[in-house]
């Protein structure tokens, strides 16, 4: 019976433990996500592929408001050059209400944004939901789909 209490005890003490160091991460990768997230919305409105080419995988699939067609990796990457080319600039970029669910090494993100661009001297004002999937690969979250809709 003593044994029982012990080897009950012993497993009680190391779940508590699991569970503790788990939520802990959770804070810092709830931090290290975000950061992920913002540095791809500000990578994608300056065209800077290098950071794109990291942070969003080859097998990437994103679904854009307002356009039928389903985009890749590589419409991603050209859409944001077009942006740049177009002489567009990132003026305000805002996610008033987020929420991330985790699930292992993956984390899905629920937002609410706001962006103000400029683009030759005129400025446009776009509001709408988003829904991100990241996955951790070889220690590094990347953002392998989203979807987004927009509001008036």
């Amino acid at each position: 019976m003593r044994r029982r209490i012990r080897i009950t005890s012993v497993a009680f003490v190391g779940l508590v433990m699991l569970l503790g160091s788990s939520f802990a991460s959770s804070a810092d990768d709830r931090s290290e996500i975000l950061k992920v997230r913002e540095a791809i919305w500000r990578a994608w409105f300056a065209n800077d592929t290098k950071t794109l080419q990291k942070l969003v995988p080859p097998d990437a699939i994103v679904i854009s408001a307002g356009e039928e067609k389903w985009k890749t990796q590589a419409e991603v990457f050209q859409s944001a050059a077009e942006f740049r080319t177009g002489g567009g600039e990132l003026v305000r970029l805002a996610f008033p209400r987020t929420e991330i669910q985790r699930f292992g090494e993956v984390a899905i993100i629920w937002s609410t944004y706001l962006v103000e661009t400029e683009t030759n001297e005129k400025r446009s004002l776009a509001s709408g939901r988003v829904t991100e999937i990241f996955v951790r690969r070889h220690g590094q979250w990347v953002n392998p789909g989203w979807h987004t809709d927009s509001t008036k």
